[in-house]
């Protein structure tokens, strides 16, 4: 079953979806100011985004709609095949350290 995700009547539709990849790095939340809100009163209505600039930092950042650019069909091409090859090296390491542990046999 997928999660759906309910959006008020007279808010905008957002641009950008949880987990896509942006320059700026990966979208992890979103969250809207409506129009008759304290925060947009402040900061203006609308959609603002929660991006982790790198998967390993602790750090978030908030974005507007308008400062987010994602990535090229080639860059996020790029990007992927990167995580892939990475994540086969972890593997081929896990291997290699069970195959050091006294009494195992695996096939591969």
């Amino acid at each position: 079953m997928q999660p759906t995700i309910t959006i008020p009547h007279g808010w905008k539709y957002p641009r950008f979806s949880l987990r896509q990849r942006a320059e700026q790095g990966l979208i992890i939340g979103i969250k809207y100011y409506p129009s008759d809100s304290l925060l947009a009163h402040q900061y203006g209505e609308g959609w603002r985004y929660i991006i982790m600039p790198d998967i390993n930092s602790i750090e978030e950042e908030n974005r507007l709609e308008n400062e987010i650019k994602l990535l090229t069909p080639q860059e996020l091409r790029a990007e992927i095949q990167a995580e892939i090859e990475k994540c086969l090296r972890q593997l081929e390491l896990l291997k290699y350290e069970l195959k050091t542990i006294p009494g195992i046999f695996i096939n591969s």
